[in-house]
């Protein structure tokens, strides 16, 4: 957190950040037990769209996000082909609520039990993972490992659609799909990816991310500084506020560009399960609309996905903006103390 040369500053309870702001065992827990939380939503979340499903109604056309992913996915079809969620999905939801015990329980045990700092920890592998802002060496190394288990999440996601199968709108059914590795398709889906229409070409696209996610990871896990660390490379800028702006920065991007798509493709999200393609407006600010008339005025489950990802990525972006000034040494007190100064000199003026 941004101390503007105060090493005394104290934060209010709300300003959660302080509390492991270089702390990296505090770090550790605050990830583990937001990964908890987030398990804990998808699998209750699923459970209460399970209960209120409607089969007599197009899925697309029902307010559900869980379970659209999941049918996506090819989970939930009975031998017919017909959606019928059943124990497939009742076993994935629980699943992750037991998960998010499991991620909670160690949330606690790294704030409670553990070492505040991983310097301090007595374990020599543990102490590998401290936070040293101005140790390129050190940041570089945590980078390689969460490059690596993005890799090992594409993979299992292209290994998912290989072996189990997903569900493929051209045909109406589930079907295996063996990724397409053709680096000319991958490269010009990079400006046309809306339109996208092949399952191939999507796996490829991942398959080749995981390709690159995992030499990365090795490449910086492997390598050393090389060179002055200068302040192009972040040095003097790096902090514990800088990575939450980017955080931030990243997830915001891959929101708006998840609205984006979502609105408008209906191979990686069919319109059985998501509802028609909508239609983008503008007023105060951008947003979509249903093609669609559905009766009492409900909305179709791509609606509610887009618009929910869009403003939620709007405000990531912002919150980007604010911490990425602040680890840039900007003070925003000075914007208020200047409106308190135009406010006294006008006052001075009457």
């Amino acid at each position: 957190m941004q101390t503007y040369g105060n090493p005394g500053v104290t934060y209010g309870w709300w300003a959660g950040n302080s509390g492991v702001t270089n702390r990296s065992g505090k770090f550790i827990a605050a990830h583990a037990a937001h990964t908890g939380l987030i398990a804990f939503w998808a699998g209750a979340f699923t459970l209460f769209e399970l209960a209120r499903f409607d089969p007599s109604v197009p899925m697309g056309h029902q307010p559900l996000i869980a379970l659209p992913h999941l049918a996506a996915l090819g989970i939930g079809f009975d031998e017919t082909g017909a959606f019928v969620g059943g124990t497939a999905v009742v076993s994935i939801a629980v699943v992750h609520l037991v998960l998010s015990m499991v991620y909670g329980a160690g949330g606690l045990m790294h704030s409670l039990l553990f070492s505040a700092d991983m310097q301090d920890s007595s374990v020599p592998q543990a102490r590998k993972f401290k936070l040293e802002w101005d140790n390129p060496d050190n940041q570089t190394f945590i980078l390689g490992h969460h490059l690596i288990f993005f890799g090992v999440a594409c993979i299992w996601f292209v290994e998912w659609a290989r072996i189990h199968g997903i569900y493929d709108p051209s045909i109406g059914a589930i079907r295996q799909v063996e990724y397409n590795l053709n680096l000319s398709h991958i490269w010009d889906h990079q400006f046309d990816f809306l339109t996208i229409d092949s399952l191939e070409d999507v796996m490829g696209g991942h398959a080749f991310l995981a390709f690159l996610e995992i030499t990365g990871g090795a490449f910086h896990i492997a390598t050393k500084q090389v060179g002055e660390y200068t302040k192009f490379k972040g040095s003097g800028l790096l902090s514990a506020e800088a990575i939450l702006s980017w955080s931030l920065a990243g997830i915001g991007w891959m929101a708006v560009v998840a609205a984006f798509w979502c609105a408008q493709n209906t191979t990686v999200y069919p319109v059985e399960w998501f509802g028609e393609p909508l239609e983008l407006k503008f007023g105060i600010s951008p947003y979509w609309i249903d093609t669609v008339d559905i009766p009492n005025g409900a909305h179709t489950s791509r609606a509610w996905l887009v618009n929910v990802h869009y403003y939620l990525g709007f405000f990531y972006i912002q919150g980007h903006l604010w911490h990425a000034l602040r680890a840039m040494g900007f003070d925003f007190k000075r914007v208020t103390n200047a409106l308190t100064n135009l406010d006294t000199a006008s006052v001075s003026l009457k």
